[in-house]
């Protein structure tokens, strides 16, 4: 059952993308819905994708240890063996997780965790971890550099105001002054 397209978006939807001011994709066959005002048309901008998530190494490279947690959490993580840590044997590499009271979810996380260790290990800068917080510094700063404008700009309305207020004597005296 296909979904009801709105006649006037029958022939943007042939030849362009349609993105919302986020810039995310949206594809009718993914379960979005469409609606002519929320949408503008563009040309296809290339997406920039991220890199997949790290797969965890082979088994037969994991050294894995089940050890009794410790820190807050009261006296049952403290009494279980619920904690997980895990060796790559290759590299030396140590990876301890007690996210949860759950071995199974530590287990998880803590493949998880090694995998992104060995990612950083073995890419560098072209880690996902790397490329994922280079884009979070981007987004803060840039939250911040909005942040400094809005107030500048608001400091800069105050002064205007405060001279108007103080009338043209008060600007007739500060020109004599200087």
């Amino acid at each position: 059952m296909s979904t009801p397209i709105l006649p006037a978006l029958r022939g943007v939807l042939a030849g362009a993308s349609l993105t919302r001011n986020a810039g995310y994709q949206l594809h009718p066959a993914l379960g979005h819905r469409l609606s002519a005002a929320a949408f503008t048309t563009t040309s296809p901008l290339p997406v920039k994708q991220m890199p997949s998530r790290p797969k965890p190494p082979p088994e037969s490279e994991i050294e894995e240890a089940f050890l009794k947690g410790s820190g807050p959490g009261g006296q049952k993580i403290n009494k279980t063996n619920s904690a997980v840590q895990l060796k790559h044997i290759p590299t030396g590499i140590v990876v301890k997780c007690q996210a949860t009271r759950s071995r199974e979810n530590n287990r998880k996380t803590a493949r998880e965790l090694l995998a992104a260790k060995l990612d950083e290990l073995v890419n560098g800068d072209q880690s996902r971890n790397a490329i994922v917080g280079n884009v979070k510094k981007k987004r803060a700063d840039s939250a911040a550099k909005k942040s400094r404008r809005k107030y500048r700009k608001l400091e800069e309305e105050r002064k205007e105001a405060s001279e108007a207020a103080e009338g043209p004597e008060a600007a007739e005296k500060h020109t004599e002054s200087t």
